[in-house]
């Protein structure tokens, strides 16, 4: 495949190194021995990977060299935090902490910044909306999660906007050699590998909350309990239950998408 010469950061990317499985694999072993000029090797084979997740936030008037450079962050991140039990190849790991590299830069640095007030109104109106659904089993209005916030439809629609980005779920955003990744591929859990990095990515965040907080969504999430019964079992109210389950939920997502 030839690639156009374009120039970031100083590179040339037409003359950028592509590895195959066998050299990754093995660059992977060095790299977790210690050995420095695999690591480096390792990135430099992985940096069309960068180019390619990138190509989605073109045009939006950030800088590619800018751009580049973050998802380069992401990369090494990916690297130096793969490991080769997670049964997934190094570039399907690499691909969402690429882009969540670059979309935390960009939130951070949009020149339209959303208030913290507004941010956390939106989290909490999304975090009921779960709620609702698994409770009702369909989605629910703007007015059922207004009244449940005790807010205007307004307030709740301008929230979700303003922390929205639409995209396409079919937006490819890896291609090498004929093997595309699209953005359906990180975000399902109909494959093992996105299993495994779902399931890794819950559990760190759950370390992070407090005892009660993971005790709650124990007995909700693993054992079915309502929140009546965790209620009587922990010595507290429903409704104490029921903000505490939020609050946990509404963590995970934080730390999760951060």
């Amino acid at each position: 495949m030839q690639y156009d010469k374009v120039e970031i950061s100083g590179i040339n990317t037409s003359q950028l190194e592509v590895l195959n499985e066998s050299e990754t694999v093995e660059l992977i072993t060095l790299t977790k021995q210690g050995d420095r000029a695999a690591r480096d090797r390792l990135i430099r084979g992985n940096l069309r990977l960068v180019l390619s997740v990138m190509q989605r936030f073109i045009g939006r008037g950030e800088s590619s060299d800018d751009l580049f450079q973050v998802g380069v962050i992401g990369l090494i991140k990916a690297i130096d935090n793969f490991k080769p039990e997670f049964g997934v190849k190094l570039s399907t790991y690499a691909v969402p902490m690429i882009l969540g590299e670059i979309k935390r830069y960009l939130r951070d640095h949009r020149h339209v910044r959303v208030s913290r007030s507004v941010r956390d109104l939106a989290y909490k109106a999304m975090q009921i909306r779960e709620s609702l659904t698994a409770k009702n089993m369909r989605e629910p209005s703007i007015d059922e999660i207004a009244a449940e916030l005790g807010v205007g439809q307004t307030e709740v629609v301008i929230a979700l906007e303003a922390v929205s980005e639409p995209v396409s779920l079919y937006e490819p955003v890896y291609s090498e050699s004929g093997d595309t990744l699209y953005l359906l591929d990180q975000m399902t859990d109909n494959t093992d590998a996105t299993a495994s990095l779902n399931e890794l990515l819950v559990r760190d965040a759950l370390k992070n909350l407090p005892e009660r907080e993971r005790r709650i969504l124990d007995l909700r999430y693993m054992r079915g309990r309502t929140q009546v019964e965790v209620a009587g079992e922990i010595g507290i109210s429903q409704a104490q239950v029921s903000r505490l389950e939020k609050s946990a939920i509404m963590n995970l997502r934080r730390q999760i998408e951060a």
